[in-house]
């Protein structure tokens, strides 16, 4: 099995290299991701529970998926790859907003991510990966905003940067 390499990336979000994934997360380093966001025609986000043997943040709420790009995939192709391999179905997504993050896991890894914010609409029930999730759901974003602020540590680092600093460009 050939171990997934991510994007090193700078700044700018120019290619300076790749990198083994882990050893990536290990030592910190600025790498391209993209979280993905899909909404019903109610303007409710579709959520997922990462499964319990993720190797970071497991059993917790997060956007309808994440992952990296590969080598040579456009934001819009590795989003619609991950969201059949995650939840399994496909989707239009859209390219939206861009921003770098770091968030330290208690396991010693980093994510340092220039994240993309890909959205898109479906409206049919998801078929999740088992290996990728535990569980799934609709929500009204403002009674996920109330329920991150009193249940915070339910949900991923990631999720809880994007929502508060970008939810605006989700909608």
């Amino acid at each position: 099995m050939t171990q997934e390499k991510v994007i090193l990336v700078n700044e700018k979000d120019e290619q300076i290299g790749l990198m083994e994934k882990i050893e990536a997360h290990e030592k910190a380093l600025l790498h391209r991701a993209f979280s993905v966001f899909v909404f019903n025609d109610r303007n409710e986000l579709m959520i997922q529970q990462r499964a319990l043997t993720k190797y970071h943040s497991p059993g917790l709420w997060t956007n309808t998926c994440c992952s990296h790009q590969r080598e040579g995939e456009s934001n819009i192709a590795a989003g619609k790859r991950r969201l059949m391999e995650e939840m399994g179905f496909s989707t239009e997504l859209k390219d939206t907003i861009s921003f770098i993050y770091k968030a330290p896991f208690d396991n010693g890894l980093t994510e340092h991510e220039f994240d993309h914010i890909l959205v898109g609409k479906y409206e049919e029930a998801p078929q999740p990966n088992p290996d990728e999730v535990a569980s799934w759901k609709w929500v009204d974003l403002e009674e996920l905003k109330k329920d991150m602020s009193a249940n915070p540590g339910i949900y991923t680092e990631w999720f809880k940067i994007i929502f508060d600093k970008y939810y605006s460009h989700i909608q």
